[in-house]
């Protein structure tokens, strides 16, 4: 974070200030029954670290001397239990470098006036969500508790207890399986928040980024859940014994039973999408492989559904097509794009006449643009739309004159592709120049950033279907209403969801296209192995 800072425009990093305050080396009698009492918690902590092991880890040391050849001050902050306060003549030594924000990465909880030098305030990062859980430690919580989603807020401290100014907020599926694989993704992902601000504030000015930040803010907000601590004994143990219990459900799961990604498809009598789920029929694979992601487009009475096929042997996705009739009659699929790389999310759109493709091409480190030159066996490989960026399920809407590229991209590697969603556009589908959107990301939650299929009308309202990655990847879909567009702003609504309820073995639902008549989703079932 700190040289993404450095080297950005706009940034100067001008002071250090440094925490000397003398650690206690030997502990007294009420803390060592306090260390007692967390022992297990600490064992679990060190357990995880080396089961879990994350690549790049978020918490291997750095050496930052090189970006910080400045001034530093060494201060001795009055302290209480849980608090630092800087003493005044600190302060006074402070005020005279002129600081716009202070980053507050090495002191307990501030408080006092030292929360005033800064012009624009002490910027600092709560790692959960402020509105359910504060207090210690990150990441934690929401893996003990099952909780669906893990919070990070980016905020302008006050003498509310981690209830400051937000600047920033995002949510990231729970990594319920380990407590280190949570919080590993989620500090790589809230690292790019601050430096992302600071430009923001830089580019549009005082008056214009604190206008949002105020407006974002007008509302009370309260907190009414209790602070939490460091786990008990008691709590460690009631958790590992429910951890072990479900690891032992599921290993038994494992043995009769194995997850595959099916479709399912309906026609509807006046050309709009079938809205009723229960009524849709399936289209199972063998079970050899899954089919997923699916895109169709209708041509001469026939559609034809453009699908990702995995063969689990090979563990990597291709492109394939499978024909289909207007009674549902469909034929096996035929493989029509395959590289040494996973292909997957084949964005299907037709553009003065032509047909392309935009598959998600994550691994090779960009965002592919195939042309159809033999409908709908040969395709040909046009140009490379995006360089350098892992990015998930391209979506592209031309709309007022511009092609708008929608997909979630996965800004440092270590954290999750599910989170943020990016817009890039430009005035020509062929363009060697995609500008990124001024308020990238514009969305930042697992519940609705990623793309589930092409942007749709209905009564003149367009609508962008997304995934919800609340309770795991894929698990539901969000339709969306897209209520502003253009080249500093994007705003949309949700307006309804998809969950997989019509048929208790559905797990995830997470694809929803259409042409003409036909509604095609992918759904994920439970099947029994074996033949």
């Amino acid at each position: 974070m700190i040289e993404v800072i450095h080297n950005q425009p706009g940034s100067e990093i001008v002071l250090i200030l440094k925490n000397n305050a003398a650690r206690p080396k030997n502990k007294g009698f009420l803390e060592r029954i306090s260390d007692n009492r967390n022992r297990i918690y600490r064992i679990y902590k060190k357990w995880d670290k080396r089961k879990n092991r994350c690549n790049p880890d978020a918490f291997e040391p750095r050496d930052l001397t090189p970006l910080l050849s400045v001034d530093t001050l060494e201060v001795v902050p009055e302290m209480t239990r849980f608090s630092d306060r800087i003493q005044d003549a600190d302060l006074t030594k402070i005020k005279k470098y002129d600081i716009d924000i202070f980053i507050r990465l090495g002191f307990r909880i501030l408080r006092g006036d030292i929360l005033k030098v800064a012009r624009y305030g002490i910027w600092s990062y709560h790692h959960g969500d402020n509105k359910v859980n504060r207090g210690v430690p990150p990441g934690f919580w929401e893996v003990i508790e099952n909780w669906d989603e893990t919070g990070v807020v980016l905020q302008i401290l006050d003498e509310n207890l981690d209830g400051g100014t937000i600047l920033f907020k995002s949510y990231a599926l729970t990594d319920k399986r380990s407590v280190n694989r949570n919080v590993n993704n989620y500090y790589w992902k809230a690292l790019s928040f601050l430096p992302a601000k600071i430009r923001e504030l830089y580019e549009t000015g005082e008056e214009e980024f604190f206008s949002k930040v105020h407006e974002s803010n007008r509302f009370l907000q309260f907190y009414s859940n209790r602070l939490f601590t460091v786990p008990t004994n008691g709590e460690m143990l009631r958790y590992l014994f429910k951890r072990s219990r479900n690891k032992i459900v599921n290993e038994i799961t494992r043995l009769f039973y194995f997850n595959q990604w099916i479709l399912q498809y309906s026609f509807s009598t006046n050309k709009t999408l079938s809205t009723s789920f229960f009524r849709f029929k399936e289209m199972i694979p063998p079970k050899d492989r899954f089919w997923a992601d699916p895109f169709v487009i209708k041509k001469h009475d026939i559609y034809y559904i453009f699908i990702e096929e995995l063969i689990y042997k090979k563990a990597k996705g291709h492109i394939s097509v499978i024909e289909m009739d207007r009674k549902g009659n469909y034929s096996q699929p035929v493989k029509i794009l395959e590289k040494d790389y996973h292909m997957s999310y084949p964005f299907v759109f037709e553009d003065n006449g032509e047909l392309y493709m935009t598959p998600e091409t994550k691994d090779n480190r960009n965002i592919e643009l195939y042309r159809c030159i033999e409908f709908p066996l040969k395709w040909e490989f046009v140009k490379v739309l995006l360089s350098d960026v892992i990015a998930v399920d391209p979506t592209i809407l031309k709309l007022n004159g511009k092609y708008w590229l929608f997909a979630n991209v996965q800004r440092n590697e270590g954290a999750s592709p599910l989170d943020e969603l990016f817009i890039f556009y430009s005035d020509s589908l062929l363009s060697n120049k995609w500008t990124s959107h001024p308020r990238n990301p514009v969305i930042s939650d697992a519940k609705q950033a990623r793309p589930a299929g092409k942007f749709f009308y209905h009564k003149d309202i367009l609508y962008r279907p997304s995934q919800d990655c609340s309770k795991r990847y894929g698990y539901g879909i969000k339709i969306n209403q897209v209520i502003e567009l253009n080249e500093t702003t994007y705003q949309e609504r949700t307006i309804d969801s998809i969950y997989p309820f019509w048929n208790k073995k559905l797990l995830s639902a997470h694809t929803l296209n259409s042409a003409d008549n036909l509604t095609i989703i992918d759904a994920k079932v439970r099947r029994r192995k074996g033949i």
